[in-house]
């Protein structure tokens, strides 16, 4: 690290720091609460099922895009910012990867902010973020008026918008990007992953491990999903990475209680 500058560790969300779509993992209770059909549910079930078999590409992800965003017009914003948080712990925690808690939990340790780089909207972004201990996250914005969301995009954080953004935090919180790192399972993210000095391919689609092998990234390999209660629990309380890991719980608790809070002050 350069004598007297920041630096970050940016994340992928979806099948970088966890196994699924995380849009797509909020189907159900989505169901339950009334703002989908049975249809939609099968249909996010079955995009779940080809995204973990093989990711998205751009177009599917465009595809992806334009179904969530027109499926999501006329929803009231409070009702789904609730749903998210109380299904939070039991949709999100088991699918979460051992390994990355690792990693963030190392990169904290090491003084590094953790900021989340997501495609996935604000309203699930931002509480697993907080969950996870995340400095800051980073995510598609939908606009709202009077409570409910319109269909449309305010901004679409993807692709080379991610590394736009990275660039433009960077310059906020004064990082210096070539010391800063940065993961992702997908070749849309290279924009972002060429923004900083220390880019990881984390189980990469075949397009990025190409480009990972020419260029000598890392390539890692994620797998181990084990719910954040029950890894923290089985270590040493001296074990680093379990004192890296409850840190990083106990600040995503209390990071979570007080967006909830900011969320229902703001109604």
């Amino acid at each position: 690290m350069t004598d007297g500058s920041r630096t970050a560790a940016f994340f992928d969300l979806d099948k970088t720091i966890i196994a699924k779509s995380s849009v797509l993992a909020f189907g159900r209770p989505f169901y339950q609460g009334g703002l989908i059909n049975r249809r939609a549910v099968l249909r996010s079930a079955y995009a779940q099922f080809m995204f973990a078999l093989a990711g998205a590409d751009s177009d599917q992800i465009e595809r992806m895009r334009a179904y969530l965003t027109s499926m999501c017009a006329g929803w009231d914003v409070s009702q789904v910012r609730e749903i998210v948080a109380e299904a939070l712990h039991e949709i999100i925690d088991p699918i979460v990867y051992d390994e990355a808690v690792d990693l963030i939990g190392m990169h904290k340790a090491a003084g590094r902010d953790v900021v989340i780089v997501s495609t996935s909207g604000e309203e699930v972004v931002a509480p697993i973020g907080a969950m996870l201990g995340a400095d800051e996250v980073v995510a598609t914005q939908m606009v709202v008026e009077e409570g409910r969301y319109t269909g449309e995009i305010g901004r679409y954080a993807y692709a080379a918008e991610k590394a736009v953004a990275v660039r433009a935090l960077a310059a906020d919180r004064g990082y210096d990007l070539a010391d800063c790192y940065a993961y992702s399972d997908s070749a849309t993210d290279v924009p972002m992953l060429e923004a900083v000095g220390h880019a990881y391919a984390v189980n990469a689609d075949r397009a990025l491990r190409k480009i990972a092998v020419e260029r000598e990234w890392p390539l890692l390999t994620f797998s181990n999903a084990v719910p954040l209660r029950e890894r923290i629990s089985g270590l040493r309380p001296d074990h680093p990475v379990a004192s890296a890991s409850v840190l990083g719980v106990g600040v995503g608790a209390a990071g979570l209680a007080w967006y909830l809070a900011r969320r229902r002050g703001a109604r």
